[in-house]
């Protein structure tokens, strides 16, 4: 097979269909989009799909909006229903430095137009029922945040983009990125070569790999991350907030009549292993019996694996490469990709176009490390 594209799109996650789809949408023509599974399958099926506005960095307050705004109109522009539920987030606060922390993003997300504020611990509970709220000293609350289902918002952005004209390969490898000096000749792939000049990485956990066959270095790096869910929950509130507490990171929000929760464990160590195992158990049952114990009698009827796409400062790769030329990135997203789906894409579009973005990125720029000027983001989760 021998293709040619004005632009090749390396990931079929929710970051490199919302790519795809805008640039489509803005009428680039022969668009190809090469994922080596079938879409979604890396990181965004793996995802919790909450999606927030809260952060304590400005771009990502800007990032996060933008796409929950696009969430909203999703039905209506793109096509699938998402299951969206906007039942808001809730960070739970059990020390004085994360309430400093947290009062300081709250001013800077209202200032950004984000409706989240400081809470009692006593409204928390009234909020999240589930919760025990002793040694809480303050809460977080966003109501216009929330969850919704990854692989609808994939597919969605998948079947639009061929809609508007875009071509989308599935079980492809790329096997390299062909050069001629400081431009891109082509994408070698299992298939054949696609002759191009533009290359967009959007391949999540695997980034790394395919920034170094163009010559680029983008500092991403895998990490397990393991999410349960319940059986059904009797009297369960419809609307109960993804709930996060914070000094631990233990998370849970409904999914469909239980639970979906999760905790990061720091007994993990870098690498693409997906397979589920339950020596975080002891480490999660700790912190539930600590901040949420009505879920200890709760039975465990599935979960997962996945990768998070790790960045040295937890923050996201956005940008284009000085060299070689038209080699764009937006990767390295650090838990947080699935929620600024949306705005990527629109980013990465206006990056390709020669556009003013609606919010500069250029902080976000892979060469921050080599330039010493990290972009820590703080509201991890």
């Amino acid at each position: 097979m021998k293709l040619q594209a004005r632009v090749v799109v390396i990931g079929g996650g929710v970051m490199g269909t919302s790519i795809a789809y805008h640039l489509a949408r803005a009428g680039v023509r022969d668009v190809v989009l090469v994922e080596r599974d079938e879409l979604g399958a890396g990181s965004t099926s793996k995802a919790a799909g909450g999606v927030r506005a809260q952060f304590s960095d400005e771009l990502n307050i800007q990032l996060g909006a933008r796409s929950l705004e696009a969430f909203g109109r999703f039905q209506e522009e793109v096509g699938p229903d998402i299951g969206l539920h906007r039942v808001g987030y809730l960070f739970l606060l059990s020390t004085p430095e994360q309430v400093a922390g947290f009062e300081a993003g709250v001013r800077l997300q209202n200032s950004l137009g984000v409706a989240s504020r400081m809470i009692t611990p006593a409204e928390a509970g009234r909020l999240s029922p589930l919760i025990s709220t002793d040694g809480l000293l303050a809460a977080a609350f966003s109501p216009d945040d929330g969850h919704c289902t990854p692989e609808s918002v994939v597919h969605g952005y998948a079947t639009a983009a061929r809609e508007y004209g875009a071509r989308i390969l599935r079980h492809t490898d790329v096997t390299g990125i062909e050069r001629d000096g400081d431009t891109i000749t082509a994408v070698r792939t299992t298939l054949g070569s696609i002759t191009t000049d533009t290359v967009i990485c959007a391949a999540g956990a695997w980034s790394k790999a395919v920034g170094a066959m163009a010559g680029v270095e983008l500092p991403v790096e895998p990490l397990r991350r393991q999410i349960a869910v319940t059986e059904p929950v009797q009297g369960l509130p419809p609307d109960l907030p993804m709930t996060i507490d914070f000094g631990t990171s233990l998370y849970f929000h409904t999914e469909g009549p239980g639970l979906l929760l999760g905790m990061s464990d720091p007994d993990e160590r870098p690498g693409f292993a997906t397979d589920p195992h339950d020596r975080w158990i002891p480490r999660l049952a700790e912190a539930m019996r600590r901040r949420a114990p009505a879920l200890l009698d709760l039975r465990r009827t599935g979960g997962w694996a996945g990768l998070y796409e790790n960045t040295p400062d937890h923050n996201a790769l956005i940008g284009e490469a000085t060299s070689p030329s038209r080699f764009l990135y937006a990767t390295g997203f650090s838990g947080h990709g699935f929620l600024q789906g949306p705005a990527v894409g629109e980013v990465l579009r206006d990056l390709y176009l020669g556009r003013v973005p609606f919010v500069d990125v250029s902080p976000l720029s892979a060469g921050r490390f080599a330039a010493d000027a990290p972009r820590p983001e703080a509201n991890l989760v």
